[in-house]
């Protein structure tokens, strides 16, 4: 990528990987041109399940709840994300958002600022069932849920525990609650359930589902990852293809993760995010917050800014909005997941946030 040169003043002395100057702009540029309006926020690092490809069986060492950031604090970075640096979309993540105590609370006073940004969240589903109704009261406009088998044995075994029925009742909620479209996220795994792509996308047409495909990324608590046990874009769309007719999705695609595509002329369709195969970082809106106040520039920066600290010790929202615009600027160009000399986060997904 190429920077873009923006017509903007400079700021002295901080330079993006590109060697430019960051522009006075009021938005989360970055030295590529790309201004990130998109904010994932992870609300706690825990999680009640043990998915095989995200952390060991016994879990992992959780935040101290004094390193978590406060609702408050949580609140306050988000509106200062929405009025003084252009975000018009968040997505509470996690770990397990469900998990946060009082959430339904913080999504009304998120949905509450001005202007409103949209408001979804990516869920394991447990737990949602319930609180479907009270989350879009609240304002919830849309619900992604984690879901890589419809055999209750085999999310057994990929999950460590026996939450299937729960997962199932959560998404109908969720989908009789107004939050449409709901949406399934998919990880496909060599030697545990990549057969199961087909039943999935049966199981998302017949429900009303709109499913996505996510190839593995490097980004379990093991740094286990393998490039030969992932499951493709190209695996994936083959193997659909032998069950069903996929044609191009007809509108843009603009800076959404997913390449999709029509299921038999539609209406249906399915998604693939391939992160690895067929990185979209040229296209990239998105900015991080993790639980206890790091920015991050790409889920698989290993470069933070510590907000949480500014915020404690009294810094003014601009002061705070200066610090984060400088992070976004020093945004590299894509991921190097492809390049020899990659190196994985040092926070696994859970403390990170999807």
């Amino acid at each position: 990528m190429t920077a873009v040169h923006l017509g903007f003043p400079r700021v002295p002395g901080n330079r993006g990987p590109s060697g430019t100057p960051r522009p006075e702009h009021p938005g989360l540029v970055d030295s590529f041109g790309r201004v990130a309006t998109d904010l994932r926020v992870s609300l706690t690092d825990r999680c009640n399940l043990r998915c095989t490809y995200c952390m060991p069986a016994e879990g992992l060492d959780w935040m101290p709840s004094e390193q978590v950031l406060s609702d408050d604090e949580l609140v306050r970075l988000m509106r200062i994300a929405v009025e003084l640096l252009g975000v018009t979309d968040i997505r509470l993540t996690g770990g397990e958002p469900l998990l946060r105590p009082g959430l339904e609370q913080i999504v009304e006073r998120i949905t509450a600022l001005e202007p409103r940004p949209r408001v979804s969240m990516t869920t394991n589903g447990i737990g949602l069932a319930k609180r479907a109704p009270g989350l879009v009261a609240a304002g919830l406009d849309r619900i992604n849920v984690s879901l890589d088998t419809i055999d209750r044995e085999r999310f057994a075994e990929l999950t460590r525990r026996d939450r299937l029925p729960h997962v199932l009742a959560g998404l109908a909620a969720a989908r009789d609650a107004g939050l449409s479209p709901v949406k399934i996220n998919s990880v496909l795994m060599r030697g545990y359930n990549e057969h199961e792509a087909v039943p999935l996308l049966r199981f998302c047409l017949e429900e009303g589902y709109h499913l996505r495909f996510i190839e593995q990324m490097p980004l379990d608590a093991q740094h286990g990852w393998n490039r030969r046990d992932m499951i493709t874009a190209e695996e994936i769309l083959a193997m659909l293809g032998e069950a069903f007719t996929l044609s191009p999705f007809p509108a843009p695609r603009g800076g959404a993760p997913a390449e999709r595509w029509l299921v038999d002329g539609g209406p249906g369709d399915v998604g693939v995010i391939a992160s690895v195969t067929r990185p979209f970082c040229s296209a990239c809106e998105r900015t991080r917050l993790t639980a206890d106040g790091a920015v991050r520039s790409c889920l698989f920066s290993n470069d933070e800014t510590d907000l949480r600290s500014l915020v404690r010790a009294g810094a003014r929202d601009e002061e705070v909005a200066d610090a984060w615009r400088d992070t976004m600027w020093r945004k590299l160009a894509g991921h190097e997941i492809n390049e020899a000399g990659f190196a994985q986060p040092i926070r696994p997904m859970s403390a990170i946030g999807g």
